[in-house]
């Protein structure tokens, strides 16, 4: 035997893997991705032809809010973010929250309405306003007697609150007597109102508290005591015909968020824009 053919035989064996082109499927999610990426896009553009220009304002604002400036409050005004007579006019509201289109309860007793369509104060009614307000500095009764009064401007027109406060009273118990400090600023308000010829509504609120008298429940009372300011409006130089609505309401309508506030007991008179009251 020779020497080359006593030498081991190796024999090597090729591997064939079936499917060329194999890359770990990186590929799939790729796709995953570009088909991901065309289903936003054809949803922008649905969006961009389906929506108006104001809801895209609004779905731009979700992602990137607007905080404008606005009269009612978005918040608290105190140390611990509580509530103040004052809160309303210092706070900023986020321009995206229900208060025009879809109003909160709180909003609707504001005098919001849902409107689509925003009014301009009207230049009238933001003069009776500052009237109404500027008489704050005159004398330590006309700032004892502002301590009571609240003004804002609403879709119904200009609303005057004159609202109890906590020991300071401004009717007689439960019933519908008026103190002479609630006649002193009716006086004040007719006198100021009567510069105009828009027509009045007068509304009674009550806090949610039950009466002491079995007898004599919220609606009466509260009807009784704007029948008793409507009353008083007149005498001090308001013509019969400007009165458009008088009546109460009962704790039906609170205007702050804690229904047993002693606030929530008032007087609303609402000097009414031209159109306000007819429908």
């Amino acid at each position: 035997m020779s020497e080359e053919s006593s030498g081991t035989i190796i024999i090597k064996r090729k591997k064939v893997v079936a499917g060329e082109g194999h890359h770990g499927g990186a590929w799939k999610v790729a796709y995953a991705d570009f088909v991901t990426a065309m289903m936003a896009f054809f949803l922008l553009m649905w969006l961009l032809n389906a929506t108006t220009e104001e809801q895209r304002k609004g779905l731009a604002d979700y992602f990137k809010p607007s905080i404008p400036i606005h009269r009612t409050s978005g918040g608290g005004d105190g140390p611990m973010a509580g509530d103040s007579i004052f809160a309303e006019l210092k706070m900023a509201q986020n321009g995206t929250g229900a208060t025009r289109e879809n109003p909160s309860s709180e909003d609707k007793a504001r005098g919001l309405t849902g409107s689509s369509e925003e009014k301009e104060d009207t230049p009238e009614l933001v003069e009776i306003q500052d009237l109404l307000e500027a008489n704050s500095g005159e004398s330590e009764m006309a700032d004892d007697l502002l301590q009571h009064i609240r003004t804002r401007v609403t879709d119904e027109g200009l609303v005057i609150e004159l609202f109890e406060r906590p020991d300071n009273p401004l009717w007689v118990g439960d019933t519908a007597t008026a103190t002479p400090k609630l006649n002193l600023m009716l006086d004040t308000i007719a006198e100021v109102i009567g510069t105009v010829e828009n027509q009045v509504a007068v509304r009674g609120h009550l806090r949610s508290t039950p009466l002491q008298s079995g007898n004599y429940d919220g609606w009466d009372l509260s009807t009784d005591r704007s029948l008793d300011a409507r009353t008083r409006l007149a005498r001090a130089g308001l013509e019969p015909q400007q009165f458009q609505q008088v009546g109460g309401k009962s704790d039906r309508v609170p205007v702050w968020e804690d229904a047993f506030d002693i606030r929530n007991t008032r007087i609303e008179i609402i000097l009414l824009r031209d159109n306000s009251g007819k429908n």
